[in-house]
This record gives structure tokens, C-alpha cells and sequence, in this order.
């Protein structure tokens, strides 16, 4: 029986609903669904996914760089009488707190997006993000709280919602994505980073600007008082809230979305719905499939067959990465993760030596201080870090995931080899082009690769849950990066950065460590998501096995023809 066509469609925005309402197997329907998706040309729509997609690391790396910024203004504001500083101790609790939320979002949203589909929940993250970020803004210290503990349950709540971000962005943007070009568009949704560093640096330095009268006064700390203090006080608040802006925007168009067809074919196994959440998907229109798309769909089934797909379970899970040949699949993304960010985050030790080494740093009076470290910092993300993550754009789906992370961990090795055993024999600019080699190397490899692998190589009945422990292992390593590296960095002189040298020898070790785990890891570039399931985890390909069986069907009804005539 034909299904009913349905309106909408042009030479841009294909209707895929009216192409598949003849297809009665179920599996055919499936095979040209899916590969309307992984042949599609780089079009518009893949546009709007990075933008969309991409918020969530916008937000992530500009709070994680504002808050940078924001502790400078902080001491101005509340800790007058520990020489305008925080205590060591309150400045790494404000930035483990989000860490620490992140680690439990990877967890919970990884696992949950796998048991309930992708559509159910995203946004959900980003409202968390959004709450999280305005509470910080309009935070205050109170005689039972002060304002360190206020800000740090604030950020925690905002880390959760940073973490289910990770998982959630990368399936969905992996799922939707051309095979051809997947790993350049899940690279440009994770290279909102850089434009999140930028966009803090920036909108701390025009509130530094916009209160310059009010700050130019203060020649020194202690003279931070009244219209000063004010100023620095409205200043962390403006740089901080402004990140929830981007997230405003993004949020309808992530509450919107269609459910990813390989979730609803694979897990919720709804053949006909996600035929028809292509459609809505390609063609640049939000949320489900209406039910008289899928309608059209059911209409036209005659004596459909059930696909065999294993159902997720816990027992499952257990089983199916207990066999050394998926569970190391596993051991590599998340080592590596984990291994990459300890260095990651513990190259941000060396920012007061390099902002001092250029003359952005140690400034007595108030407005020169703080204007220069957001000068500093602006400098530095442009001179390595952006640049890092757009040649790992370039290059992802040309030389490939794996051959990009192990030759940056062996570079890394390297250059952290350098700073440490020569630290003392290098210049400012020689540390400072260093650092900047660091930064472009670890996003010009690991630090892109790590969030692009585990989207693509496991089933998709446990992508999300197994890219949630991989990126937890990420930030378990920041966490050990802030608290129990950081600290060594003082030993021997309080105050001091006298053994800053061997804790870069330390990271040296860990990315050696990291060029050897990598081995573990799969190549996944131009490869179909069924084709890498198939190859690394033994599961049948039923849309390739499907385009077979069409293609010998065709054969034998040509042969037929032939004999007819």
C-alpha cells in the first residue's frame, strides 16, 4: 500500500519522507535513510549543528577562562586584608568545583542519553549551565557563607551541566554528521573552546575599559576602596554572566531537535520514526517527525521484519567490555583522556612566568593589573590555542584520528622534556614560544582527538554511556592536575615557583604514557558509524548487508527482464 506524501521540500532540503513511503522491508528503509545522512554533501544544516552543538564548549572554556580573570577581581573586591589575593587554598576550590560537577554530568548524562535517547535531554545540560552561571553572577557572602563557598556550590551545579555537554554534543553531532567530513565537524563543534577563551578575554577587557575612571585612582592594592572596589565588583559579575547569553540563543534550538535516526533505529527501534526524523533534520525544520510523516511511513510496511539488534543492559555492557578487545578500546579513550588533561590544565602553571616574561604581568596599580592580564591571556589563546584546534579541522579526515593523537603526544613529550630539563636556561620569549608550541600541539592533536574518537567507535546503544566515562577520566585528571600536582610547583618556597621545573618533567612522563595508550585506539576517519561498530565490535552491518542484498535483487530482476524478452 502507498504511504501518504507529505508537503515540504525544495532543491536544497530534500523530503526524504516522500522518497521512502514505498519501501516496505524495513532494513531497505533503514540502509537509504542512513545513507541520505552519511553521503549527504557539507551543507547548511551541518552549520547550524557545530553552532548549536558548539555552545555547550563555548560556555565550558569561557567560564573556565573568565574565572581566571575573576579571581584577580575577586581579591580586590573581598580579600582586602590578604594584600588583594585569595589564599591558594580558596583559589583552587573555586576552580575544582566545576571540575568536580563535570565529572558527575559526564557520568549521569552519558549513561542516561543511552537508556532514554538524545532528544530527551538535550538542553536540559544548558538550562543547568545557564542556572549555574547566573547564580555565580548574583552571588554574595553572608556571616553563615562566605562568598568562596557560595561560588563554588554554583559552579558545581554549572559543572554538571558542563559535563553532560560532552557526551550529549559529540553522539549527536557524530550521529547527524557526513561520514566524509564527520571528524572536521565534530572538531568545529569542540573548537568553540577557542572562541569561549576569546570571547572572555574580550569582555573582561571592555569591562576593565568601561570602568577605567573608576579604577585609574587606585595606584596601589589598599587604595582599592569605595568607587574601586565598586567597579571590580560589577566587572567579575559582567564577565562571568555574559557567558550565559550564547546559551540563551542555543537553548530552543537544542530543545527542538529531533531524536538522531541511529538511536531510533538501533534502540528505540522505531523504523518509521526515524525515517521520518531525517527529513525534519535535513531539511532545516525542529523537533520530531509529526505522526502523519510517520504515518506515511507505517502505511506503506508489508510484513516487516525485525532488525536484530542487541539490547542494552547492564549485563550487556558488562559483557560486551569485559573482552580485552572492546575494554581496551575503552582503556584507550578514557587513559588517554585522563593522561591529556593532567598536563592540559597544569600548563596553565606556567601563565604568570610567560604574562611576566612579555610584561603582562605583576603591575602595581589596579586598572594596569587587571587590563594586562586580560591582555596577556588574549595573546596567548591567539598565538597557539586557537590556531591548534582549526588545524586539527584541516586535518582530522586526512591524516586521520589516531595518527594526529599519538604524533602530538610524542611532540608533547618533547617540548614538556625541554621546559623542564632546561627551564632555567631559557629566556622569557624562549619559555613563551614553548608555550605556545604546547597549546598548539595538544589542540593540534590529544586535547581534539580525545572528545572526537569516543563518539565514533562505539555501538550506539553505549556511545554516549562509554564517551561519559571517557571524558570523566579527562577531568579526574584535571582534578589531579589542580590539586595534587599543582601544589608541588611551590615546594621548598611558599609563594614561589622554584619547582615548577620538575612538575613539567612529571607532565613529560604522563605524555609518554599518553603516546603509548594511544595504540589502543582505533582509526576511525571516513568510515560509516555501522562500518567501525561492524569492524570493532562484531556487530552485522544491516544497512551495507542490506544495500547488498538490493543490489543482487536488481540483478536477478534484470536477468528476469532479460530472459523475458
Amino acid at each position: 500500500m502507498s504511504g501518504v506524501k507529505t508537503s515540504g521540500g525544495n532543491a536544497a532540503f530534500h523530503n526524504f519522507v516522500n522518497d521512502f513511503a514505498h519501501i516496505a522491508d524495513p532494513n531497505e528503509r533503514r540502509r537509504l535513510a542512513l545513507e541520505k545522512i552519511d553521503n549527504a554533501p557539507f551543507g547548511w544544516y551541518h552549520v547550524r549543528a557545530i553552532i548549536v552543538a558548539g555552545i555547550g564548549f563555548f560556555t565550558d572554556a569561557y567560564d573556565i577562562f573568565s574565572i581566571n580573570i575573576a579571581v584577580t577581581m575577586l581579591g580586590y573586591v573581598y580579600f582586602h586584608d590578604r594584600n588583594s589575593k585569595l589564599p591558594t587554598n580558596s583559589d583552587t576550590a573555586v576552580k575544582v568545583a566545576t571540575s568536580g560537577g563535570t565529572v558527575v554530568g559526564q557520568l549521569f548524562f552519558g549513561w542516561i542519553a543511552d537508556v532514554v535517547g538524545r532528544k530527551r535531554i538535550y538542553g536540559i545540560e544548558l538550562m543547568i549551565i545557564l542556572i549555574g552561571t547566573l547564580g555565580q553572577a548574583l552571588s554574595g557572602p553572608s556571616p553563615a557563607v562566605s562568598i568562596i563557598g557560595v561560588l563554588c556550590f554554583w559552579r558545581v551545579i554549572m559543572g554538571i551541566g558542563i559535563g553532560g555537554d560532552y557526551p550529549l554534543s559529540s553522539i549527536i553531532t557524530s550521529e547527524f554528521a557526513t561520514t566524509k567530513w564527520r571528524g572536521a565537524i565534530m572538531g568545529a563543534v569542540f573548537a568553540n573552546q577557542g572562541w569561549g577563551q576569546l570571547a572572555a578575554a574580550i569582555v573582561a577587557l571592555c569591562a576593565t575599559a568601561g570602568f577605567k575612571d573608576s579604577l585609574k585612582p587606585a595606584t596601589t592594592a589598599a587604595m582599592c576602596l569605595g568607587d574601586c572596589q565598586n567597579a571590580v565588583d560589577k566587572m567579575w559579575r559582567i564577565t562571568i554572566g555574559m557567558g550565559a547569553v550564547p546559551a540563551c540563543i542555543a537553548l530552543y534550538y537544542r530543545l527542538t531537535i529531533p531524536e538522531t535516526p541511529r538511536y531510533t533505529f538501533d534502540v528505540a527501534r522505531e523504523l518509521e520514526k526515524g525515517a521520518a526524523d531525517i527529513q525534519k533534520y535535513i531539511s532545516g525544520a525542529y523537533g520530531n517527525a509529526k505522526e502523519e510523516e510517520i504515518k506515511a511511513l507505517r502505511d506503506a510496511e508489508v510484513n516487516q521484519a525485525q532488525l536484530d539488534v542487541p539490547k542494552a543492559s547492564w549485563s550487556d555492557f558488562w559483557r560486551h567490555f569485559s573482552q580485552w578487545k572492546h575494554g581496551s578500546i575503552l582503556i584507550g579513550t578514557a587513559g588517554a583522556w585522563l593522561l591529556l588533561d593532567i598536563a592540559f590544565y597544569g600548563l596553565g602553571l606556567n601563565n604568570s612566568t610567560i604574562l611576566a616574561a612579555i610584561g603582562y604581568a605583576g603591575q602595581p596599580d589596579v586598572y594596569t593589573n587587571i587590563y594586562n592580564t586580560c591582555v596577556g591571556n588574549l595573546i596567548l589563546i591567539c598565538a597557539g590555542g586557537i590556531p591548534g584546534y582549526w588545524f586539527a579541522v584541516a586535518t582530522l579526515d586526512i591524516v586521520g584520528r589516531r595518527y594526529l593523537q599519538i604524533g602530538g603526544f610524542l611532540v608533547l613529550t618533547i617540548l614538556f622534556c625541554i621546559i623542564g630539563f632546561a627551564y632555567h636556561k631559557i629566556s622569557g620569549h624562549g619559555l613563551l614560544g614553548l608555550y605556545v608550541l604546547c597549546q598548539l600541539f595538544m589542540n593540534w592533536g590529544p586535547n581534539t582527538t580525545t572528545f572526537i574518537v569516543p563518539g565514533e567507535c562505539y555501538p550506539t546503544r553505549y556511545r554516549s554511556t562509554a564517551h561519559g566515562i571517557s571524558a570523566a577520566s579527562g577531568k579526574i585528571g584535571a582534578i589531579i592536575a589542580q590539586t595534587a600536582i599543582a601544589p608541588l610547583r611551590t615546594r621548598g618556597c611558599p609563594g614561589g615557583s622554584c619547582w615548577l621545573n620538575h612538575v613539567m618533567e612529571i607532565f613529560a612522563l604522563f605524555m609518554l604514557l599518553g603516546f603509548f595508550i594511544s595504540f589502543l585506539i582505533p582509526e576511525t576517519k571516513r568510515e560509516t558509524l555501522e562500518d567501525i561498530c561492524e569492524r570493532l565490535h562484531g556487530e552485522v552491518n544491516y544497512t551495507r548487508h542490506a544495500a547488498a542484498d538490493s543490489s543482487i535483487e536488481g540483478d536477478s530482476t534484470g536477468e528476469k527482464k532479460a530472459v523475458e524478452v
